[in-house]
């Protein structure tokens, strides 16, 4: 609508602004209906209205930017003024503004709540010559013949209302003429945003008339050329409705001389397929109506392709087709055994499996969710759980996979739609009843096309999974068949929801004895067959795998274990291709020549009892491992300093450590008043790896009671646990974990809370027989374990009690 109101009081110099987007730029002499519901704006709306109804508009740069700042805002826009505002639900208002004069931002006052800005009013600069005249009577010209040309191709044209085409015609002011024509110039029309700005930024009339000449030629072409086109697609459509009446026309001379059209034999074909495949009868029914769908439409129809694609995924999906279990448990646990030693819970678990199937006929499918470090034969194992039930196997890796439709599939109507992952790998697999690994489960993860784990909810459920449903094929599909076997190395990072549905099998660190008989059965033959060696040819001693394991190798599997054994079959297979063919006998003491120098210290994890550091036991996503604590005393003025990437809830352990140290200061022979001489310095090696838990708390007690009281700390006592400030030791979780670190570091004693003495249940008894194991309530009993009393050394002069400052010279 065109605004006929002229302006003749100044402006204020400080206005409300309101941000127009969606491309949206208001131009002098007119009248817009807007849409209000940004805070911000909505703000600036009622602040216009309780001023004089004056507010600026200004355009943003980012049209969909729903929060623009003021560098998102273009300088030049319009004060407009309100003519009427309407309340509509949901804190939107629609106004009425009328366009008053060009202006432009010279500051922004203020942002909150609303935009307040100070402004300077633009002058036109106008030119009354004949050549503006005849410019003027161009653009009028070329915007009639634009709008009745984009009438005749589509009817959006009707956005111009046709009255304002004969109206533009009795303006004589030329600047007024470019204004209105400029803002109707949006869609269908393909002027841009950056166009119309600039149109507004024009202060000369006869320059902004120019542009608007050459925008709107532009768009004239455009429209001829989309007249063109309508007209030649107007032109196929036809042929393509003549081909196909001729067609049906021809099929139906065909059946009335019994003659067979071509493609009734690929239907037939299908019909056969259909009718073999064993499928449910609701969707056999739908299979059928898709089929006879297929039969009325031409063979060159989009659809038909997508109808083919669906009937051949659904033809070959296993709906009847199942592998008879076998049902020997003493096959079961021998090919199990074959293939893994110890995992004795996941043997357990597949041989009660098969003793319930043996008992009843029909059973649903366990769903279980191995959880482990790497290297510890979590996806090895399916393969032999499916050797031994005499399954199929299949497996499909969910790591970094985000998107919903990976798993549950693409719905038909999209471009080169599939069904999701299970459904392909049922395909894959040819039976209902297969073992389906979904490996690395923990690292789904999850972005704007949603959430694979929510996904899998419906597959992993007992309950739900007799009629999974995946959006490409949208039919029932039973999986309650199918023995799904999930692996992961934390279960942190699985959805609750989804954790529910499985049962979790931890796969624990292996022990030496137990990585010694792995490599020694199973690793060392396998690698000796993959490089061409026979057992003439190389022996590896038993105690050069312990030195390869103790020295080369600290992990809680046994992945790099048999990459140093590959390593050595390398090097003899080198020297039996150069002809030297005596057979290679590989003991301990000549580890270092094939493998290089040894890379972890073995043993006690200090050599020596120092003072200011203790051992921890940590657990980490690979298995358990021993860190040290090291505790420095320097002269200051009481300031604790943490290092080594520690989190906030270690650093909190510290500060509890600490008080603790203080309160017990007069039993330790430390001056009660330390803290007012001294700086405390606590340091965990390995300082590029993150660390946070509470259960490094005794130990860095005991290493600032060491660091403090001058009394070494054990080096072959290892501990875990959390303290509190009065000193109770609290139980902590990954107890196994730590006890095979422990035992793996060679520690002898190791310190563990009270409460955690019945985790011990899970660890080996071989490994707990070589540890010595103290169990403590309080930390008073962990120092009178951990401190070598025998060794105490002199305390630093700085924590010395006042009377022996002058004896004692030696520091930490």
């Amino acid at each position: 609508m065109i605004e006929k109101k002229e302006e003749t009081t100044p402006l204020p110099s400080e206005l409300p602004l309101v941000p127009l987007r969606r491309g949206t730029v208001i131009f002098p002499n007119i009248l817009a209906p807007l849409e209000i519901g940004r805070p911000r704006s909505y703000k600036a709306i009622e602040e216009a209205m309780n001023r004089d109804k004056l507010v600026v508009l200004v355009a943003q740069k980012d049209p969909d930017q729903d929060e623009p700042g003021p560098e998102d805002l273009y300088k030049v826009g319009v004060v407009g003024e309100i003519v009427r505002m309407l309340p509509l639900p949901n804190n939107v208002i629609r106004v009425l503004i009328g366009g008053v004069k060009r202006v432009r931002i010279e500051e922004f006052l203020q942002t909150d709540p609303y935009f307040l800005v100070r402004i300077q009013e633009l002058q036109e600069i106008v030119e009354n010559t004949p050549e503006v005249e005849a410019n003027k009577r161009l653009v009028v010209a070329l915007f009639e013949q634009l709008w009745r040309a984009s009438r005749a191709i589509s009817p959006v044209a009707d956005n111009i209302p046709p009255e304002l085409v004969g109206e533009i015609k009795t303006i004589t002011d030329p600047g007024r003429v470019a204004d209105i024509i400029a803002y109707y110039l949006g869609p269908p029309y393909s002027v841009s945003l950056e166009e119309k700005q600039g149109l507004l930024s024009t202060l000369s009339v006869k320059e902004r008339l120019e542009k608007l000449t050459t925008i709107l030629r532009r768009e004239l072409e455009v429209i001829e050329i989309e007249g063109r086109i309508k007209s030649k697609v107007e032109k196929e459509i036809g042929e393509s409705q003549r081909e196909f009446i001729l067609r049906e026309r021809l099929k139906a001379l065909q059946e009335e001389l019994g003659m067979k059209e071509e493609g009734v034999s690929e239907w037939e074909e299908y019909r056969k397929k259909i009718e073999a495949a064993g499928m449910p009868e609701e969707v056999k029914e739908k299979a059928l109506k898709e089929l006879e769908r297929l039969t009325k439409m031409p063979s060159i129809a989009p659809e038909a392709a997508v109808i083919r694609t669906w009937l051949d995924w659904l033809v070959e999906l296993p709906w009847n087709k199942r592998t008879e279990d076998n049902l020997d448990i003493e096959y079961a646990r021998k090919v199990l055994d074959e293939d893994h030693y110890g995992l004795n819970k996941v043997k357990e678990r597949v041989l009660e499996f098969l003793a319930v199937r043996k008992l009843k006929d029909k059973t649903r499918g366990p769903i279980l969710a191995f959880i482990g470090p790497p290297g510890v034969g979590k996806t090895s194992i399916g393969r032999s759980i499916a050797r031994a039930m005499g399954r199929k196997f299949i497996r499909i890796s969910l790591g970094g996979v985000r998107d919903e439709a990976e798993i549950r599939g693409h719905r038909r109507t999209y471009v080169g739609a599939l069904p999701g992952r299970i459904i392909q790998g049922m395909r894959t697999v040819g039976t209902k009843n297969p073992v389906f690994m979904l490996d690395e489960i923990d690292k789904l993860g999850i972005d704007f096309r949603g959430d694979p784990s929510s996904a899998l909810l419906e597959a992993l459920d007992p309950e739900q999974n007799y009629a999974f449903s995946d959006h490409y094929l949208e039919v029932p599909f039973d999986l309650s068949e199918v023995m799904f076997i999930c692996t992961g190395n934390v279960l942190d990072t699985i959805p609750p929801a989804l954790r529910d549905r499985m049962e979790v099998i931890e796969f624990p660190g292996y022990t030496e004895e137990e990585k010694l008989n792995i490599a020694k059965y199973f690793l060392v033959p396998k690698q000796m067959e993959e490089h061409g060696l026979r057992g003439e040819l190389l022996e590896i001693t038993d105690d050069a795998l312990m030195r390869i394991i103790r020295e080369y190798t600290r992990e809680a599997g046994v992945r790099n274990l048999e990459r140093e054994i590959a390593n050595i079959c390398r090097k003899v297979a080198v020297k039996v291709a150069s002809g030297n063919t005596e057979k290679t006998v590989v003991d301990g003491e000549a580890i270092p020549n094939y493998l290089g120098a040894p890379r972890f210290r073995y043993g006690v994890a200090e050599k020596e009892d120092e003072i200011g550091v203790a051992t921890a036991l940590v657990w980490t996503p690979v298995g358990g491992d021993t860190t040290s604590v090291e505790v420095a005393v320097l002269k200051g003025k009481g300031q604790l300093i943490l290092t080594g990437r520690l989190g906030e809830v270690m650093r909190e352990s510290a500060q509890a450590a600490l008080t603790y140290v203080r309160s017990r200061a007069k039993q330790l022979g430390i001056d009660e008043r330390f803290q007012e001489k001294v700086d405390i310095h606590i340091h965990v090696p390995e300082g590029s790896i993150p660390k946070d838990g509470p259960s490094a708390g005794i130990t860095m007690a005991c290493a600032l009671a060491s660091a403090l009281s001058g009394i070494p700390v054990r080096k072959d006592v290892a501990m875990t646990g959390e303290i509190t400030l009065r000193g109770k030791v609290l139980p902590v979780g990954g107890v196994k974990e730590k006890v095979l670190a422990a035992h793996r570091a060679g520690i002898k004693t190791v310190i563990l809370p009270l409460e955690n003495k019945k985790d011990l249940s899970e660890v080996s008894p071989k490994v707990l027989e070589e540890l010595d194991f103290k169990f403590v309530e309080h930390m008073d009993e962990v120092l009178e374990i951990a401190l070598a009393k025998d060794k105490a050394l002199a305390k630093t002069p700085s924590v010395a009690s006042e009377g022996d400052e002058n004896e004692h010279s030696s520091s930490v």
